[in-house]
Formats: structure tokens, C-alpha cells, sequence
């Protein structure tokens, strides 16, 4: 759990209890009552009105509430804007995490403001889900389990091989996905068209090694774009494969 999640959630705890000791705040959060102590302290440094102390209980002074959330016109508009653009052009399981993030949002928003979510005048068009994502649940899924792929790819020439790439970071670049990754198959860094991707698979988990990690890569991009050879951008669209 996210250390603010855990402390939203304990603000929580503490409401719905006159008084409640820190062993039971840690087993309700799954920390040790150290971690209750810290907390509680960072919390009234913070302006929370936290009652009583260690070996007693704790509970929020009376009538204490969270303020509600609030955001100013461009904020509003970035959200919307961008949770719309990853709904016509991210897979559909990321789609559907963004609908539920705006959905969370304009819940807790002031009733004053709640209504410029869904009147936004910022549009994205909507295709068909994943239809310009190809693999990307699949690609995304590797990133945070830190996972090889094996995949079948097609380059531009329609030439076809059989890759395992340890996979290091996607772009969108309007139209299409790229995926940077370390290429076992060429032993070096390579950039792949998610559109060009086929019969992907998870494959084993591998650790970060020197050399081959996101920040070598971006490394290894800037280095070629300072070359004079045209065509090289990060990510690699224009790279080869």
C-alpha cells in the first residue's frame, strides 16, 4: 500500500472510532506501531487534529473532515483531456482504469465543480478498444512484473523474426506505440511497433543489469541523435529493429 493511501485510509480509521489504539491501527493497516507513531505524528505536523498519545489511543478532534478535493480550470481540463485521449487510443483494460479515475475524481470534486468534468469541450476521438494499442495490456503487464517478451515481429520491409526482449519503456507518438527494450535476439537496444507485434508472451523475469537498463537506453538514443545521421528519435520510431 502507497504511504499516502495508507495515511488517507488511517484518517479514516480514526474517524469512526472515539478511541483507537495503535495495535489496532496496525493490524487494520498491516504495519508495525512504529509505523502508527510515525504516522500519527506526520499527520498532526501536517495540521490533523490527532487526539492522544502512544500506549493510550488515538482519535480525530471532533467535527474533523477532509477537505474536499479541489482543482483549478486547467487542471479539470488536463485530467479530462488526457483520461480521454488514453481511453480512444490505450488498451481497453487502461481504458477502463481511466474512465474509473475520472469517475473517482468527479465524485469527491465540490458540487460547484463537478459538472465541468463532463462538460469539457476537450475531445479525443474513440476508436475501436486496442485498436491502435496492439499488445500494450500484455506490454504493461511486463513492465511492472519486470518480464521478458517473446514475440514474433514484422519490420517495415515485412521481413519477420522471432524476438525475447527485456522491455524498458512504451511511447505514443499520436498514431502508434513503440516499445524500447533490450533485444536478446541482437544483443543491443531496439525499438518495436506494437502494431508489428504478434503471438507475444510473458517470459522470465530478469534483473536490471549495467548497461541495459532504461536510462543506458536513453543514454544510447541521445548519443546517436547527437551523431549526424538524421532520423533518430527517442524511443526510437525511426529506429530500426
Amino acid at each position: 500500500m502507497r504511504r499516502a493511501d495508507r495515511l488517507f485510509r488511517l484518517v479514516q480509521l480514526l474517524r469512526r472510532s472515539r478511541l483507537v489504539t495503535a495495535k489496532r491501527l496496525a493490524d487494520e493497516l498491516e504495519v508495525s506501531e512504529r509505523t502508527v507513531y510515525r504516522d500519527v505524528r506526520d499527520l498532526t505536523l501536517s495540521g490533523v487534529p490527532v487526539r492522544g498519545e502512544a500506549g493510550v489511543g488515538y482519535a480525530l478532534a471532533h467535527g474533523f473532515d477532509l477537505p474536499p478535493m479541489t482543482f483549478n480550470e486547467e487542471e479539470i481540463e488536463a485530467l479530462v483531456l488526457g483520461a480521454r485521449v488514453v481511453q480512444g487510443y490505450a488498451d481497453p483494460a487502461l481504458a477502463r482504469a481511466a474512465d474509473a479515475a475520472l469517475a473517482k475524481i468527479e465524485m469527491v470534486l465540490p458540487e460547484a465543480t463537478r459538472a465541468r468534468v463532463s462538460a469539457t469541450p476537450l475531445l479525443a476521438p474513440r476508436f475501436k478498444p486496442g485498436a491502435t494499442a496492439g499488445p500494450l495490456g500484455l506490454v504493461r503487464e511486463a513492465l511492472r512484473s519486470k518480464k521478458r517478451l517473446s514475440l514474433a515481429y514484422r519490420d517495415e520491409k515485412g521481413d519477420a523474426t522471432e524476438r525475447t526482449v527485456r522491455p524498458l519503456a512504451v511511447a505514443f507518438w499520436g498514431k502508434i506505440w513503440t516499445l524500447a527494450a533490450w533485444c536478446e535476439l541482437r544483443a543491443g537496444f531496439r525499438s518495436f511497433r506494437l502494431d508489428r507485434m504478434a503471438d507475444v508472451e510473458l517470459g522470465r523475469v530478469f534483473q536490471d543489469e549495467k548497461g541495459k537498463t532504461l536510462d543506458d537506453y536513453i543514454a544510447w538514443v541521445t548519443a546517436r541523435e547527437n551523431r549526424p545521421e538524421p532520423g533518430k528519435h527517442l524511443l526510437g520510431v525511426k529506429g530500426r529493429a
